[in-house]
């Protein structure tokens, strides 16, 4: 018996359209985050007791240091992006029309980038260092698009 993985094996492309919808329980950390969001407008973070850094989103436990994070510390709504990516074409699992990017966005008070949705008329006028701040969604279910997007401060 020959090789199976042989350079005359004829190479099949198999399409399909899977849909797997799921739930799953945020847990104690992630749901006090999304609350938050949702019923006061307020983004909060997590304090890693070793190394210090403020995590936003607030998580349980510090992936810098690996341990339990502990304080919680609200952090402002308005940062700078720290890089992006414009997208040109709109999917069905984009969450808004094209053209529009996510940008990693580091929020006055957190030490880590915050990945979120950016909108500008156009988004070439993207740049790193950017002020931008938080729209809230008009109707706030928790869940992290209860921040619709950021837009640049004027000024």
């Amino acid at each position: 018996m020959g090789d199976y993985w042989t350079t005359d094996t004829e190479s099949i492309v198999l399409n399909s359209g899977i849909k797997v919808p799921y739930a799953w329980q945020a847990g104690e950390t992630a749901s006090r985050f999304l609350v938050q969001l949702r019923d006061e407008k307020k983004i909060w973070g997590k304090r890693c007791p070793k190394c210090q850094k403020v995590l936003v989103p607030a998580r349980k436990s510090c992936g810098f240091c690996f341990v339990e994070t502990s304080d919680w510390v609200a952090v402002a709504n308005q940062g700078v992006v720290q890089t992006y990516t414009v997208v040109a074409r709109d999917t069905p699992v984009q969450p808004v029309k094209a053209p529009f990017a996510y940008a990693v966005i580091l929020l006055d008070g957190a030490d880590t980038g915050f990945v979120h949705i950016l909108q500008l008329e156009d988004p070439q006028k993207i740049k790193t260092g950017m002020r931008v701040q938080a729209v809230w969604a008009e109707n706030r279910k928790g869940s992290i698009l209860d921040i619709s997007h950021f837009i640049p401060v004027e000024g």
